[in-house]
């Protein structure tokens, strides 16, 4: 995983055209040259991004490099030899960077106004988009080998609430069988697999809370599973212990049902809401 800190501007072209101005980022680089921006403000998702199978090329203009070759030559000479060993160009120019007491903004400048010191230029591979970005001043750029990832965990409740289901999977409609849990697809397992009453297929997104996005991913897998001619057609059903209004009206409009869990009650608790003592 490759972090950089940098002032930088970037331009979305192909299916769509999109332009951030020059800012203060974070872009995010990927082991699979997947390239995202992110900023300080907004939510969780990134400002723009190429996803992959993509190639990444970095390219430095002449004027920056001539400008980082006059910058190294007045370092001290220790760190020549570490530098064109260096992977990164851009590591002499971060060092050259935090001695510098004067630093103008780049915020409401125009693009044409400024001179990149490197460019990084993301193409699709299967298809003509590319996302290019300009980088201005870099204040960080590291790189960290993350490991082997064992993947997304999911909380206590919500894997019972799943594997409770698979055991009482009636409760979708009498005559139902499992077919299994964390049904494999090429966008991820569908958390349960199952067969209704009259053989059709059905895929069943179980969440804690249900909202809009759980929705959103029910209907990706739909659409995917119904592709698959030994499957479909395939119906959905949105289970979960609570359901938010806009995630239901949502889920029915696509064709889902929606589905309460009680989770005391799967796990076979007693309900002790009408005990005197």
């Amino acid at each position: 995983m490759r972090i950089i800190v940098a002032d930088c501007s970037a331009e979305y072209s192909g299916r769509l055209t999109a332009s951030l101005p020059p800012a203060r980022r974070v872009l995010l680089i990927k082991a699979d040259n997947s390239l995202l921006i992110f900023s300080e403000l907004g939510s969780y998702k990134p400002l723009n991004w190429m996803a992959a199978p993509c190639t990444i090329k970095e390219i430095v203009p002449d004027t920056a490099a001539l400008t980082a070759t006059e910058s190294s030559a007045v370092t001290s000479n220790d760190t020549v030899g570490d530098t064109a060993d260096s992977s990164h160009a851009d590591t002499t120019v971060s060092s050259v960077d935090a001695t510098d007491d004067v630093h103008v903004s780049v915020v409401g400048k125009d693009p044409s106004e400024l001179t990149p010191i490197k460019l990084l230029r993301v193409a699709a591979d299967k298809s003509s988009d590319i996302l290019e970005v300009a980088l201005y001043r870099i204040y960080s750029d590291e790189t960290y080998d993350l490991g082997e990832d064992p993947g997304l965990i999911k909380d206590g409740v919500e894997d019972h609430l799943q594997r409770y289901l698979a055991q009482q999977i009636t409760r979708i409609g009498e005559g139902a069988k499992l077919v299994r849990r964390e049904y494999p697809t090429a966008i991820g397992p569908v958390d349960i697999m199952a067969i209704d009453a009259d053989g059709t297929h059905v895929a069943i997104e179980i969440k804690r809370h249900g909202g809009i996005d759980g929705v959103e991913q029910l209907t990706r897998y739909c659409e995917l599973l119904n592709r698959d001619p030994l499957l479909a057609p395939v119906r959905g059903i949105f289970a979960a212990q609570t359901i938010t209004p806009q995630a239901r009206v949502l889920a029915q409009d696509r064709g889902f049902t929606c589905l309460i869990l009680d989770y005391d009650e799967m796990r076979g608790a007693e309900d002790d809401s009408l005990r005197l003592f």
